[in-house]
């Protein structure tokens, strides 16, 4: 960790003082406001309880945060990380099972020979270290490029649903025999289910193919479905409905362009035998965190779907009507910084992760 972060961690163990400004769009009685130390590039948050959460920082730190008085601790046993450009120490979700045996599932950029790879740890939370943790999965798409790791997590019905990057190799997203540009399907202890999906010669824990970089995962609270956003190239970010078995097109169909300009591909927008998308943004906005909102702070936003933006630095709200998008709005425009991910509290608070050298935690509320 070079000075200037270690600095920015060490004021971790000091309680930060708060900023306090009023939010975009939702009247004047909505504060946003930053709990604890500035940090560097979080890019995960999981709640523990209503009052603490575990965040990860891109360069392999995962810390604990009390959100009442901003204290964070850092946890040890953390696993290596291949800490480069959009990789590192990414998601973490936090899993209590029946005994209430408190887990963590940690998804990051695992150093191989080679390069890196998407990969999947879990691990018991003691106090102010990992233990047992294990690796439960390794993506076999190992490559040099820094960039599309995916690695965003969720959990329904007992099942783990884990997003794979297509690691810079488009191609591969199509290529069943490789784990990217996918999402893949675990038990919560890392065997595959027996109902999984069956591809062509397909990589073990298959669930769906075809996806570029996806960042965003969230589960429908009514229908149980598993919602993902990903990143396009230039313009078609897209949110996706998953359904077993199906194939969502990338490269084959986007509505967007290549970085150098012109088509990617034929520029079809659709192709057989593919799912298009629920939703698109073009121009892109960079989607990374998602979570539907279900709460009563924010009746205004109930029922629907929080998005948040790198690319404009903004928190977007979906609309859904029969459980589908049919609008948006922004209701926090460049008050932050990147935000990389959203996290809704027990009583409706919104927690954004302002993905900055100079980020942190902050809570939207009134």
């Amino acid at each position: 960790m070079n000075l200037f972060r270690m600095v920015l961690f060490c004021l971790s163990f000091i309680t930060a003082s708060q900023s306090i400004a009023t939010a975009q769009s939702l009247g004047a009685d909505v504060k946003i406001e930053q709990l604890g130390p500035s940090l560097a590039h979080p890019w995960g948050i999981s709640l523990i309880d209503s009052k603490t959460a575990l965040i990860t920082l891109r360069d392999g730190v995962l810390i604990r945060m009390n959100l009442d008085t901003g204290n964070v601790t850092k946890i040890a046993n953390v696993p290596a990380v291949f800490a480069r450009r959009q990789g590192g120490l990414l998601d973490v979700l936090t899993h209590k099972n029946t005994s209430g045996l408190l887990s963590a599932y940690i998804c990051y950029s695992k150093p191989v020979n080679g390069g890196a790879v998407t990969a999947l740890d879990r691990a018991e939370v003691q106090k102010d270290s990992l233990i047992n943790r294990q690796t439960l999965f390794q993506a076999n798409d190992v490559s040099a490029r820094a960039v599309h790791f995916g690695c965003r997590i969720a959990i329904h019905n007992k099942y783990l649903y884990l997003s794979i990057g297509d690691r810079g190799q488009r191609d591969n997203a199509q290529n069943f025999a490789s784990h990217a540009g996918s999402v893949v399907r675990l038990n919560l202890n890392g065997l595959i289910p027996e109902n999984n999906p069956v591809f062509p010669n397909g990589a073990p824990g298959l669930f769906t193919k075809g996806h570029r970089n996806p960042q965003g995962m969230a589960i429908h609270p009514l229908t149980g479905d598993v919602w993902i956003n990903e990143h396009g190239p230039k313009g078609g970010d897209e949110i996706n409905i998953l359904q077993a078995g199906a194939n969502y097109g990338w490269p084959l169909a986007s509505f967007g362009k290549e970085y150098f300009g012109g088509p990617v591909g034929d520029g079809l927008t659709s192709f057989p035998g593919t799912t298009d998308p629920v939703w698109h943004w073009t121009p892109s906005i960079a989607p990374s965190g998602m979570a539907f909102y279900d709460k009563q702070m924010f009746p205004e936003l109930k029922g629907g779907l929080l998005v948040s933006s790198l690319k404009f630095r903004r928190l977007y709200h979906v609309q859904l009507a029969d459980n589908l998008p049919t609008s948006q709005s922004v209701i926090l425009d460049r008050r932050i910084g990147r935000i990389r991910d959203v996290e809704i509290t027990s009583n409706g608070a919104i927690l954004l992760l302002s993905d900055e050298a100079n980020g942190g935690l902050f809570r939207l509320s009134r």
